[in-house]
């Protein structure tokens, strides 16, 4: 075999070479695009922002569609996984709904039950105070008989805020106000996870309070308020 004839056998082999190369380099770009239009799958993707701990609902998601070679395995693909779970952090709008974002509610502790009050928004440290929050709950009743001075108490220490809900506006009178007029207030239902004696007081303070306040405990805060500050009269700072 002459010179010639070596290089052409050598084109001939680069030739096929080129060849196979090409087939498989259209072979990879066959299965990416049969995987871009391939099965696709369900996910869920939020509708609005969401709050911290708040629970979730189905309407707060929206179902889309995508590849399944594009969905983060610890997507959610079923809402009914959302049953008694709540939000761990703030969710974003157009977030895709992941297990990571998502935990269970607390559960009640042995002793303990669920109550919830309606407190208004403006006093009730709005925006400040989600589940898992500690806070102390004070109350202002008006004196029983004209001669009597309103007094402020703290009815319950510490009390374990378990779930926050939405703001609701709602229609008031003005106390002494003899007129029908009424005032709009945002208010907001907050549940508790309280003993019973504690259930109670609350109980009684939303039913023959003028006002419940709740003032939010800081983080790691164990201090007690004791027995003589847990009471207060205008007369009593003379």
């Amino acid at each position: 075999m002459n010179s010639r004839q070596r290089r052409g056998v050598i084109l001939l082999l680069l030739s096929v070479l080129c060849a196979v190369g090409v087939f498989v380099g259209v072979l990879s770009v066959v299965r990416d695009a049969r995987s871009m239009v391939g099965p696709e799958v369900t996910a869920y993707r939020l509708r609005g922002d969401v709050r911290p701990y708040e629970p979730l609902t189905d309407g707060q998601f929206e179902k889309v569609t995508m590849p399944r070679r594009w969905l983060p395995p610890t997507a959610v693909t079923d809402l009914a996984a959302l049953r008694g779970k709540i939000a761990v952090t703030r969710l974003r709008k157009g977030s895709l709904l992941q297990d990571d974002m998502i935990v269970a509610r607390p559960a009640l502790k042995p002793g303990r039950q669920e109550i919830a009050i309606m407190i208004d928004a403006a006093t009730g440290v709005a925006g400040k105070i989600t589940a898992g929050s500690r806070v102390n709950i004070y109350a202002t009743f008006e004196g029983k008989r004209p001669e009597d001075k309103p007094v402020s108490k703290v009815i319950v220490a510490g009390a374990e805020v378990i779930e926050v809900g939405e703001l609701t506006p709602l229609k008031r009178k003005d106390p002494g106000d003899t007129s029908a007029s009424r005032r709009t207030t945002e208010q907001v239902p907050i549940t508790f996870a309280l003993g019973t004696k504690d259930a109670q007081r609350v109980a009684y303070a939303e039913s023959f309070a003028s006002h419940v306040r709740l003032a939010l405990v800081a983080p790691g805060d164990e201090e007690t308020i004791p027995a003589d500050e847990r009471t207060y009269t205008l007369d009593g700072d003379k």
